[in-house]
């Protein structure tokens, strides 16, 4: 029973990486980096040794050669490198009986790793295949090291040798490199279709934009022709001149906004005055709403609210909600969307309201789950990274709907005080 819970606490730090990985990268935008993957490697590795699987004081056996292997898998050799440096420091200070034989089977092993890993890397195709070596040469070089080294000592505790370490080995490197890959591709998906809802979302605002920006451009024309009249008194040229100003800065200003949201997002947290920014992205998505045939109108009952937020993302959320509720009221001969802006004690607290085609409970239930959308072609990408984003600013969302008869979104925000 010992020799049972010394394994499954080994096989536990085994995990500490996925673990770690799916808490902190949950709710971001961007997968692992090499940093990520030394620290939480060190941190498994001081573990598993610090309580190790032992049946003889100064002879130790942990998950070292695992974690040795999957940090050179997604670290590199600076990871194993560092690694390498963490075990024989701490080993050293622990001593004992088997720290020689603890040096030579790490310096087969690391070699060994170092050349998987590049294989690993290289031969995508045979990835299963080297995985599968790598747990049985980790089972077997230590075993084969010991009988050579101690060999009364295995002898001795044979059942052990022979059970518990090729378990420990083969299975722990089978458990945290398939889990692993399987969260990290799961989030590089997701990546690459919250990339696509992001274009797919700026294609439709440019359209509309497009469609918008043509406007004042016409009337900048129209003034520039009138001006080549002679006829045309001084006053009346200043004024035309004039116009055209103002028009071109209104393009101008169009165009800056939409750019802000197309350009990538920034991990810095600004203090944002949330009233100023939600009228800006209203201007930005008007035009989409006009060609919709839909009304938007906002209900400011405050004139400044503040908040801390990532402004590109902010505007992304907005845009999101304000961009479907257009669409769920589009088909509608009179569609309309509200927008009303209040303090409720501490938070800020944004309501979108339309009278479009609503959603049953079992829709609303779902709402904010990966993959589920109630357009026949969207993704429902747009809804959950708002939904990730909302709660990572320690907000809230609340939803009420009938089919038939609109749905109001409810977005509260922590205040700044």
């Amino acid at each position: 029973m010992l020799y049972v819970k010394e394994l499954l606490l080994q096989l536990l730090f085994v995990l500490t990486p996925f673990v770690l990985y799916t808490i902190y990268y949950r709710d971001k935008a961007v997968n692992y980096s090499k940093q990520f993957i030394i620290v939480t490697c060190m941190i498994c590795l001081f573990m598993s040794m610090t309580f190790p699987s032992s049946v003889q004081e100064g002879i130790i056996f942990d998950i070292r050669y695992v974690i040795m292997f999957f940090g050179m898998l997604y670290g590199g050799m600076t990871a194993g490198i560092i690694l390498l440096i963490e075990f024989l420091t701490y080993r050293l200070l622990i001593g004992g009986q088997g720290i020689l034989s603890a040096m030579i089977i790490i310096s087969i092993t690391f070699t060994l790793s170092a050349l998987l890993s590049i294989l690993y890397r290289r031969r995508s195709g045979n990835r299963k295949l080297i995985t599968f070596i790598a747990g049985i040469s980790f089972s077997v070089i230590p075993i084969c090291t010991m009988f050579a080294t101690e060999y009364q000592y295995t002898i001795q505790h044979l059942k052990f040798n022979i059970l518990v370490m090729p378990v420990q080995n083969s299975l722990g490197i089978w458990i945290l490199i398939s889990l692993f890959n399987k969260a990290v591709s799961d989030k590089e998906l997701y990546l690459r279709y919250l990339q696509s809802e992001k274009a797919e979302s700026i294609a439709h605002v440019a359209a509309s934009l497009a469609h918008e920006v043509r406007n004042p451009l016409t009337a900048v024309m129209g003034f520039l022709k009138l001006l080549n009249d002679d006829s045309i008194s001084r006053e009346k040229t200043h004024k035309y001149i004039e116009i055209c100003v103002e028009e071109i800065k209104r393009t101008e200003f169009i165009l800056s906004e939409y750019l802000s949201i197309a350009k990538p997002n920034s991990s810095m947290i600004e203090n944002i005055e949330l009233v100023q920014q939600i009228h800006s992205i209203v201007d930005i998505i008007t035009p989409y709403a006009n060609m919709n045939n839909v009304s938007l109108e906002i209900h400011n009952q405050e004139h400044e609210l503040y908040i801390s937020a990532n402004p590109n993302e902010l505007k992304q959320l907005f845009i999101n909600f304000i961009k479907n509720a257009i669409e769920a009221c589009s088909l509608l001969v009179t569609g309309n969307v509200i927008i009303r802006i209040e303090r409720q004690s501490k938070y800020a607290k944004i309501t979108i309201i339309d009278n479009g085609v609503g959603m049953s409970d079992e829709q609303m239930e779902r709402l904010g789950s990966i993959y589920f959308s109630t357009k026949n072609k969207g993704t429902g990408l747009g809804l959950t990274l708002s939904y990730q984003l909302i709660r990572s600013m320690n907000g809230d969302v609340t939803v009420r709907s009938k089919s038939g008869k609109g749905t109001e979104f409810t977005l509260s925000f922590p205040l700044d005080m």
